[in-house]
């Protein structure tokens, strides 16, 4: 009982700080809400005995990554003038938003029809030994494309904020 309210206590968390990220003014307060979302699903990592998954999660998303995108926007040094040009609704925000309801009524209809069967994890679920497993066998190319495409973001920003110095 106590496993289970604390997975609902700590997905109301996630999903919540996870719409101010997307509904947000203030760069900051985003980010911010963001850490909020990666410490509540390494929240839910821990109720799963993923101990090392929720290490890293902390460490590393709501850690180093968060660090990165606070640098990132305070390099950006983006006003309050700056973020009022951009229009609050359009129709690629209203599309994106209808692709998102469509997206969490079929996640919702996916738990509630699979949430019967669902099995606990096997033993060693979220382990050093099964990550990095299978990081650098199976998944070493996505695991490089993607430090790839942060150093292009971060380098992608250094050029832009240097381009209005």
């Amino acid at each position: 009982m106590f496993e289970q309210t604390m997975f609902y206590l700590f997905a109301i968390v996630s999903v919540i700080a996870a719409l101010f990220v997307v509904a947000g003014k203030n760069p900051i307060s985003c980010a911010i809400a963001l850490i909020v979302t990666l410490g509540a699903l390494a929240g839910v990592f821990v109720l799963q005995e993923a101990h090392f998954v929720a290490t890293i999660q902390v460490l590393v998303y709501a850690g180093a990554i968060m660090v990165l995108f606070v640098f990132v926007i305070m390099l950006l040094n983006l006003g309050p003038e700056d973020l009022e040009k951009t229009p609050r609704f359009s129709r690629l925000k209203g599309a994106g938003g209808i692709f998102a309801a469509a997206g969490a009524a079929l996640l919702a209809w996916n738990f509630v029809s699979y949430a019967a069967r669902a099995a606990r994890v096997g033993p060693g679920f979220g382990g050093l030994a099964q990550i990095s497993q299978k990081l650098f066998t199976e998944y070493i190319i996505p695991f490089e494309a993607i430090s790839a495409v942060l150093m292009a973001a971060v380098v992608g920003a250094v050029v832009i904020a240097k381009r209005e110095l």
